[in-house]
């Protein structure tokens, strides 16, 4: 079993802030198990933490910013990705300031000082997220794996900054060495741009690579000096400024890795899978890291069945439910209800060698019919909307659609096959969303999402 851990001591790192030019002072302190990474302004005592989540991310312009109640912190990709490149679990990051300092442009000095403290293993079981379905948005895409690999492409139809990979495969170690010394990069028309817009105040020519990709006059290249405070500067023949020598042939996309790790560190959870992006930036990776924790939360929801006894006098059993659901055999397919919420049912369905569809659907290796399991997986989710009503036997359930139907696991003779459902939306003049798993000794064997319709039935009384 992995644990977590955290820092073994606070550390604390200063600088400027790219866009603001203001110097400001960062602590990074141990936290407590379970609690991922937090923001908080110490300049702003009486403010909230800001959990890095991808939920309280409100700006992507020119780095990842996040707000809560009013109160935000910008450029925090760096400090995020160092955290998660080193595999700590738990951190809590106060500032000063409502921007991260922009240091060299990359996280070597803060894995500096992270590493220089050293780290205290906590008696808690590591969190990750494993991706069990290939997920995709745009130029990112995950699938599924027991490894943690990240793929970065570029490619900005440049002459100058040509099209170029990074990946990455273990942690650690290994992010410590290839990716966190990546500085940050940029086109020299992007300077300008930013400048006139009153950002980069805090810009260094010591803390990107500018690369430019056409002739410069000499008179251009000293207002480019004066800008940066500097005496001159020059056009390097591989289309850069002479202010840094590239660390690494492919930096560009080492320091895109290191943003992305960044960036996905906004889920809340490792990831283990393989992610492969294409030319990402801070909206596409962070809209991705959003899709990635809703569906991490699902998936929670899904592997978290209802403690009850199986043995135990049901909730609803046949007979009550032929009162509430229309459906006679051979079609009645939930034999009882065992558990029942505001938030959940549970539902079960006994299969048995004598059930009608098995003398026509493969007799000679006998498997439940997929549209059936929909079928019994619906009805549960049936008596879930009726119990809402003071009357269900004068309602009729009509399923309007069924999305996302995936099968994992035949479902056989003797199984005892239970579902799961959850609203996914409150039950509102009629209709109702909801998430359905089918399990069988546990394991998910279908799942679902079901949209339903309540109807009264002609001629029902009034109540």
């Amino acid at each position: 079993m992995e644990k977590q851990k955290t820092i073994a001591s606070e550390v604390i790192i200063s600088g400027v802030g790219l866009h603001t030019g203001k110097s400001v002072s960062v602590k990074i302190i141990p936290a407590e198990p379970n609690s991922w990474y937090s923001f908080k302004r110490s300049d702003m005592p009486d403010s909230m933490p800001i959990p890095a989540l991808a939920e309280f991310v409100t700006d992507t312009s020119r780095g990842t910013t996040l707000t809560k109640d009013g109160v935000s912190i910008s450029t925090v990709e760096h400090f995020l990705s160092a955290l998660a490149g080193l595999e700590i679990d738990n951190a809590v990051i106060e500032v000063d300031g409502p921007e991260m300092p922009i240091l060299d442009g990359s996280a070597a000095q803060i894995v500096e000082k992270l590493l220089s403290v050293g780290f205290v293993e906590q008696d808690v079981e590591r969190k990750y997220f494993e991706v069990r379905n290939p997920l995709a948005l745009e130029n990112l895409a995950i699938i599924p794996s027991a490894n943690r690999k990240i793929t970065v492409m570029i490619d900005f139809n440049s002459n100058v900054l040509t099209p170029q990979y990074a990946t990455i495969s273990e942690f650690g170690d290994n992010y410590v060495s290839e990716i966190a010394p990546s500085r940050t990069f940029v086109f020299l028309h992007e300077i300008e741009m930013l400048y006139k817009n009153g950002l980069i105040r805090g810009g260094d020519l010591a803390n990107a690579i500018v690369f430019i990709e056409k002739p410069l006059p000499a008179s251009e290249l000293a207002t480019i000096a004066g800008l940066f405070g500097k005496e001159a500067v020059e056009v390097l023949p591989e289309g850069m400024l002479n202010n840094v020598a590239l660390r690494f042939k492919n930096e560009p996309a080492r320091h895109k890795m290191l943003d992305i790790i960044g960036d996905l560190a906004l889920v809340g959870a490792f990831i283990k899978g393989e992610i492969t992006a294409l030319k990402p930036g801070h909206k596409h990776n962070t809209d991705f890291a959003l899709m990635l924790r809703k569906a991490m939360k699902e998936q929670e929801k899904s592997d978290t069945l209802p403690v009850f006894d199986l043995n135990a006098a049901p909730i609803y059993d046949i007979n009550t439910i032929k009162k509430i659901l229309p459906h006679r055999s051979p079609f009645l397919l939930v034999d009882k209800i065992v558990y029942l919420d505001k938030d959940q049912i549970v539902g079960v369905k006994n299969v048995t060698m004598d059930e009608p569809f098995f003398q026509g659907h493969f007799p000679e290796e006998p498997v439940m019919p997929g549209v059936l399991q929909v079928e019994a997986m619906a009805q549960t989710g049936g008596i879930y909307m009726l119990k809402q009503y003071p009357d269900p036997e004068n309602y009729l359930t009509y399923f309007l659609k069924i999305n996302n139907v995936r099968f994992r696991n035949k479902v056989v003779p003797g199984d005892t096959l239970i579902f799961k459902l959850i609203p996914l939306s409150p039950l509102r003049r009629g209709l109702c969303e909801m998430k359905g798993w089918g399990y069988v000794g546990g394991k998910v064997v279908v799942e679902a999402e079901l949209l339903a319709q309540l109807s009264r039935k002609p001629n029902a009384p009034t109540i």
